[in-house]
């Protein structure tokens, strides 16, 4: 298998105003790179520089519509042309007049097409122009019922890679006395369990250590809190998968980062390392600080 042929070339386009910006912000956050308002003549140097890339660009998608003016004329006899050299996906999005005029009436912006005319005669000319081109692709898409977060999801849905992750979770330890850690979705308080550091075969080691671990999960109600934490957040992992939010941060303290903390946060992330469409990562704060 050649590189062309792993790699993955899809070509963005359709009406104005039905989603084009909300499906390339999409797509990048699923690691596509993405190219805005290319002229159709560029679709092809764009596709051959994918192909010598050395596997640097293995997903790349190209928004192209009528803002190329003139150029885009030639645009479905190109990517006719490219569809024959395989790989190749159309991708249109398309919703209802009176959902378009409403949302270009929003943003108090004009169609592209409008000129001295009105919303609805660019939107109809824009239309006109496209018939042919929603015709042949391979992906139609209506949002005209979708807001930007069901068709952001709609977008991972389709493109995302088999078995990639839709939910990046980080799980972050830390110290209370060195201050709350900021940007976090969760925040969990481990100080009700007793604190290693006042024994005195544990106090130089951390919760990276079996010892400490195993001294922090037998004490009474650890076990009860990892196993209640863990069902708490299943539902709402789910839920940020649903609306698209691509990351969240939960932060366990305790007083130094040190010791309780670091061994929750290492045992958390096994109660959850089976949702379904999470990657979960670990992060200790303040570890060494002490």
């Amino acid at each position: 298998m050649n590189d062309e042929e792993k790699n993955e070339f899809l070509i963005v386009t359709g009406m104005s105003g039905a989603g084009r910006s909300t499906v390339a912000n999409a797509l990048e956050d699923l690691g596509w790179y993405v190219v805005d308002n290319l002229p159709p003549q560029m679709l092809r140097p764009l596709l051959d520089l994918t192909g010598i890339g050395g596997g640097a660009l293995p997903r790349v998608a190209a928004v192209v519509d009528v803002r190329g003016r003139n150029l885009f004329n030639d645009f479905p006899e190109v990517a006719r042309a490219l569809r024959s050299r395989g790989s190749v996906r159309v991708l249109f999005l398309d919703a209802s007049d009176d959902v378009l005029v409403r949302r270009f009436e929003a943003v108090r912006r004009p169609h592209p097409l409008q000129g001295d005319g009105t919303l609805l005669d660019g939107i109809r000319l824009e239309r006109s122009r496209l018939t042919l081109v929603r015709e042949a692709a391979d992906i139609v898409i209506d949002t005209s019922s979708l807001n930007i977060h069901q068709l952001a999801t709609q977008v991972a849905e389709t493109f995302a890679e088999e078995g990639a992750a839709r939910h990046r979770l980080t799980i972050l330890s830390f110290g209370f006395k060195y201050g709350l850690p900021t940007d976090v979705d969760h925040v969990a308080d481990m100080r009700f369990l007793p604190n290693p550091f006042w024994n005195d075969d544990l106090r130089g080691l951390t919760g990276q250590d079996q010892p400490v671990c195993d001294y922090v999960l037998a004490q009474e109600g650890a076990s009860e809190f990892l196993e209640a934490y863990a069902v708490t957040l299943e539902p709402v992992l789910a839920g940020y998968q649903r609306e698209n939010k691509g990351h969240s941060t939960v932060a366990i303290g305790c007083t130094g980062g040190k010791h309780r903390s670091v061994a929750m946060a290492e045992e958390l992330k096994k109660r959850l390392s089976t949702i379904p469409g999470v990657a979960i990562s670990v992060r200790h704060r303040d570890l060494g600080r002490e």
